[in-house]
């Protein structure tokens, strides 16, 4: 009798250590579900703002441009007012020194305007020449600047922010390598007559 008893124990223990068992993998099994449920919601909530950003973005897009436009156009405003003014007052004007001053004020608000957008103009004339910043347009060989120098320009440069927009159309300074300046300063000097021999003397008499 006892070892039934215990072996009914024993059953016991197994059957409520497998109820304990399902019973946690049923909440293992809720807990995925609602995990599941959440991640779902979430990405529906993604996807729906993902659509939403589409159709909103061209529209910002659009805007942004629409307001940058506007920006610049504003700031040419007054640079175009006091173009006028000069125009206006061309005809009135005393001399030519007062256009001229007028057409320099244009200019360096033009300069202004130009900054307040963050182009600058490239430095050319007497630096070193930078492909990725000046266009040789030809070489000149001057003694008094450096070899690969800019000594004139035909064309100001500009630059957006690191950006270059337009190169700087230059002339470059090209002095000659020293084989070069030898060869250059023999070809420059008369030829000394060389004396008649003998021949050439009979050959004429």
């Amino acid at each position: 009798m006892k070892n039934k008893k215990e072996d009914k124990t024993v059953k016991n223990k197994k059957a409520d250590a497998k109820e304990a068992k399902i019973e946690e993998l049923q909440k293992q099994i809720e807990q995925l579900k609602q995990e599941k449920d959440e991640m779902f919601a979430k990405l529906q909530r993604v996807v729906a703002d993902y659509d939403n950003y589409q159709k909103r973005a061209p529209k910002q897009i659009a805007d942004s441009v629409r307001y940058e436009k506007e920006k610049i156009i504003k700031s040419l405003l007054p640079m175009l007012d006091n173009f006028e003014h000069t125009l206006a007052g061309a005809e009135s004007a005393e001399s030519v020194e007062d256009l001229l001053k007028g057409v320099r004020i244009i200019y360096d608000q033009a300069c202004d305007v130009l900054k307040s957008h963050n182009v600058e103009i490239i430095s050319s004339l007497g630096e070193k020449f930078d492909p990725s910043l000046h266009q040789a347009m030809m070489r000149k060989q001057d003694a008094e600047y450096e070899d690969n120098i800019v000594i004139e320009e035909f064309q100001k440069g500009y630059k957006l922010g690191d950006r270059v927009i337009r190169p700087s159309k230059v002339i470059v300074n090209k002095l000659p390598e020293d084989g070069e300046e030898e060869k250059q300063q023999e070809s420059q000097q008369p030829q000394e007559q060389q004396p008649e021999t003998d021949e050439q003397v009979e050959s004429e008499d």
